[in-house]
């Protein structure tokens, strides 16, 4: 199909799309994109017996005709509760600024294909990295095989020029779901530094061969190869795959000291280039130090590459068992390299320390949680002499309660305000109720709720995306992102909710989501100790389900007098109470006075006794 014919048919599809969403059996308020499979049915039985009968052009009246049946419908009222977190809208106008082409293609990072990939353009990397300096300095190298030489570079600068375009259409996490929006992903991809190199790494050095031929090098013409440095910038997708690859394999220590050796080899191939290239400028065989093309096996590929390698890993290991250097150039590329050379030392022995640490867990343990603090504070932007007291006490205390507290205050107080019921509350209730939020992860597809489930527990969304599910688990109502709270008005357990404090809808996770959770127990043990506040959000929950409809007021009044009415009863009972407790102390004074007249007498009765006697 041509392109101006796709075109003008998604133009059809997005015009048909808006109209769909008037029909009195769906939903108003409807995700499109999730519900795409209907509404791209009934366009294309549309577009296509329109086409059909007028040999592919569109009659325009029976269009106006199928468009006013479509849009004279009377939409249904919107839900409540959906219209907060509706994302239809935009998404149809993220529908319609898509181009007609490519607006499906998208490379999962996730996947083996990508991957493989990166090994592949890994491998294009290595090449360039050990060849074109390589080629550049040993002449006979260069010259001993054009055509295969020709045959590598040109495959190398296919796989740069697919890896740009993967590269762009890489997929992204976004509030725990992966990008896959062409678009997204192309400006995702500009606006990062990625392109410029990807871009500088493509440019046509080669051209220079137009004016240099590459393939007539000798002792008395350089090479014209190390115009192809540019493609080198293609090393940070090396990494990306070393670090792939750390993370899947199942013995990352032997990795990582393959790593370092081949870093290491890499690094030693260089200066042994760097040797011979300054050997060439100075002159080969002018003093002791240079290298020496005199006779038949010093002329050698072999012996060039092999004598100045191990002249580079003497140099490079600071054995410094080499000709003595005799003038200002050679004395500066010798301290150069023995300074790289003790760089290097020091990487070999920080690894293999890293190594040996990493399998003695338990003794860096400490020292790693108290790096996390020290981040996770810095990320948060907690105060610097809270930070103080935390780590002067984290040693001791191992993160002391109180400054737990403090901590989870200064980071998750505002996210409480958030919450409606919540707003303009007692610091004090919010400070306790920060203290009982738990943090909740959902993987995709985890239901957070389902519909008919007694509400126990509040959400607030901090990271991730969420959507509201129909009945049949397919049809997306609405999308909650970070922010969002729902199950508020549950946790206070109003009488008269229509609901019943029973879940509304089936509330899933799209992506990987974190959620808090306030449990209604914890929220009521702690108003227990603010009552005006208990008073408060109650009014306030009342105000919310009024506003929805969903307050019985005749069934809130009765439970209100009733509650009324048991306060009173409380109240005569505690005032029988104190009476009786006033009427039992006066008894047990009295009581007390009689016995201790009665025993009072009794003593002078047998005081008396024996003096009658």
């Amino acid at each position: 199909m041509k392109c101006t014919h796709t075109c003008v048919e998604v133009e059809w599809k997005t015009i048909l799309r808006k109209t769909t969403l008037s029909k009195p059996d769906r939903d108003s308020n409807l995700d499109l994109p999730v519900i795409g499979s209907l509404v791209y049915y009934e366009c294309d039985a549309l577009y296509h017996a329109a086409t059909e009968s007028t040999g592919g052009r569109v009659p325009q009246e029976r269009w106006r005709r199928s468009r006013g049946r479509l849009s004279n419908k009377e939409p249904r009222p919107a839900d409540g509760f959906l219209a907060k977190f509706s994302t239809a809208g935009s998404m149809e106008d993220e529908s319609e600024g898509s181009c007609c082409w490519g607006h499906r293609l998208a490379v999962d990072p996730t996947l083996p294909f990508h991957y493989r990939w990166l090994l592949l353009v890994t491998l294009a990397v290595l090449y360039n990295l050990v060849f074109v300096i390589g080629r550049a300095v040993f002449w006979e190298l260069n010259n001993a095989a054009p055509a295969l030489w020709w045959t590598l570079d040109c495959s190398c600068d296919v796989i740069y020029i697919l890896d740009t375009l993967i590269h762009a259409h890489e997929g992204y996490l976004e509030q725990g779901l992966m990008e896959r929006d062409a678009r997204k992903l192309r400006q995702h991809y500009l606006s990062s530094n990625k392109w410029r190199t990807d871009v500088l790494s493509l440019l046509p050095t080669d051209l220079a061969y137009l004016w240099w031929p590459p393939y007539q090098c000798s002792v008395k013409v350089p090479c014209p190869v190390i115009v192809r440095l540019n493609r080198l910038l293609r090393f940070p997708r090396m990494s990306q795959y070393f670090d792939k690859t750390e993370t899947r394999t199942g013995y990352p220590n032997a990795f990582r000291i393959c790593k370092v050796v081949l870093a290491i080899l890499v690094l030693i191939h260089w200066n042994a280039c760097f040797y011979f290239a300054i050997s060439y400028v100075i002159g080969f065989g002018s003093d002791n130090w240079v290298y020496n093309l005199r006779g038949d096996k010093n002329s050698t590929l072999s012996r060039q590459y092999i004598y100045s390698f191990y002249w580079s890993t003497l140099t490079l290991t600071t054995i410094g068992e080499t000709p003595q250097p005799e003038n200002d150039a050679e004395y500066l590329f010798v301290v150069a390299d023995f300074l790289a050379g003790v760089l290097i030392f020091a990487t070999i022995v920080g690894n293999i320390g890293s190594m040996i640490s990493n399998m003695n867990v338990a003794r860096v343990d400490f020292q790693t949680r108290m790096d996390g603090v020290k981040q996770y504070m810095a990320f948060r932007r907690v105060s610097h002499e809270l930070e103080a007291r935390v780590i002067r006490w984290f040693a001791y205390t191992w993160a002391n309660k109180q400054l737990k507290a403090e901590i989870a205050i200064h980071v998750h107080l505002e996210t409480l305000r958030q919450v409606r019921i919540f707003q303009d509350c007692e610091p004090g209730l919010l400070e306790e109720l920060v203290l009982k939020l738990r943090l909740q992860v959902f993987s995709p597809g985890d239901y957070i709720c389902r519909k008919g489930d007694v509400g126990k527990e509040m959400y607030i969304v901090k990271r991730g995306r969420l959507i509201v599910v129909a009945d049949d688990g397919r049809t997306v109502l609405a999308t909650l992102g970070a922010g969002s709270v729902f199950g508020e008005v549950s946790v206070l357990d109003i009488a008269g909710n229509r609901t019943g404090n029973r879940r509304t809808a089936n509330v899933r996770s799209l992506g990987y989501s974190d959620l808090f959770c306030l449990a209604k127990q914890d929220l009521w043990e702690a108003l227990a100790d603010y009552p005006e506040a208990k008073h408060s959000l109650m009014e306030r929950g009342c105000q919310l389900l009024r506003k929805d409809g969903l307050l019985d007021e005749q069934a809130y009044k009765k439970a209100q007098s009733e509650r009324e009415s048991l306060t009173d009863k409380v109240e005569r009972l505690e005032g029988t109470l104190d009476n009786l407790q006033t009427r039992f102390a006066r008894l047990l004074a009295e009581y007390t006075s009689h016995q201790t007249k009665i025993k009072q007498r009794l003593t002078r009765v047998e005081h008396r006794s024996p003096q009658e006697d």
